[in-house]
């Protein structure tokens, strides 16, 4: 039975890719000169850190404009609250999805439900498999999936036949 994965997973090669290329250019900047901007990646989590909201807000940006260029879009980023850390420094801890949470796997298999396709929608851990007798209806699923669900980077694969 013809079937494909739904998934959200960012290409961790290149966040760390852009998590470097940021660091190099925060290093060289001269307007970070002297100050504890900087900005790393440890398993899952890019860690940002500044002297002030401002300076934050600039690495942010800066990370932001690195991720694009190497084409991950910046919907995998989960920012949080900015933490205050020794003195006047801040620490701000930016999560990358991966997977989708469950609150959004029955999102997605309800969507599928009530779409009327001929297709059926199972959670499998960080995944939902949509699967249906012909293609067009799974291709009529990816476009529904495509339209409905803007706010996650989600993507397809694992397309059997």
């Amino acid at each position: 039975m013809p079937s494909f994965d739904t998934v959200c997973e960012a290409d961790f090669v290149e966040v760390k890719n852009a998590v470097e290329n940021a660091a190099k250019e925060i290093a060289t900047r001269f307007d970070f000169k002297g100050s504890s901007a900087a900005v790393e990646l440890k398993d899952k989590e890019i860690t940002m850190y500044g002297d002030a909201d401002f300076q934050l807000t600039q690495v942010e940006d800066l990370l932001r404009n690195k991720l694009t260029k190497r084409s991950v879009d910046v919907r995998f980023l989960d920012i949080q609250k900015a933490q205050k850390i020794g003195g006047d420094k801040l620490k701000q801890v930016v999560k990358v999805r991966n997977g989708i949470e469950s609150e959004l796997a029955k999102k997605l298999q309800k969507l599928i439900k009530e779409s009327k396709l001929k297709v059926q929608a199972a959670i499998q851990e960080e995944k939902v498999r949509i699967t249906g007798a012909k293609r067009d209806d799974l291709q009529a699923a990816m476009a529904l999936i495509r339209k409905e669900i803007d706010d996650v980077p989600l993507s397809f694969n694992n397309f059997r036949d």
